[in-house]
């Protein structure tokens, strides 16, 4: 039997909204030590971050998004995480 940790990766918009189409998105871990700020992109580019869980032994199992206003934007991505625990 497989014991799991758990964690996730949001990737939140931080630009002003509106006709702003260059927002910027800080990526924030959560993990079982914490919360850990893992920078901020100047367009949404999400695929460094999953890498970098990746290296560490996470895999994403869910994703979920939020979506705003009209017309419809992203405003924030969660990814739920797990890894086998040592």
């Amino acid at each position: 039997m497989t014991i799991w940790e758990y964690a996730r990766l949001e990737y939140i918009a931080t630009g002003s909204l509106g006709t702003d189409r260059v927002q910027d998105w800080e990526a924030t871990f959560y993990g079982p030590g914490g919360g850990e700020r893992w920078g901020v992109d100047e367009r949404y580019n999400d695929i460094p971050h999953l890498n970098r869980a990746g290296a560490q032994g996470w895999e994403s199992y869910h994703r979920s998004d939020r979506l705003i206003g009209q017309p419809v934007r992203l405003q924030r991505v969660t990814y739920s995480m797990r890894r086998p625990k040592a």
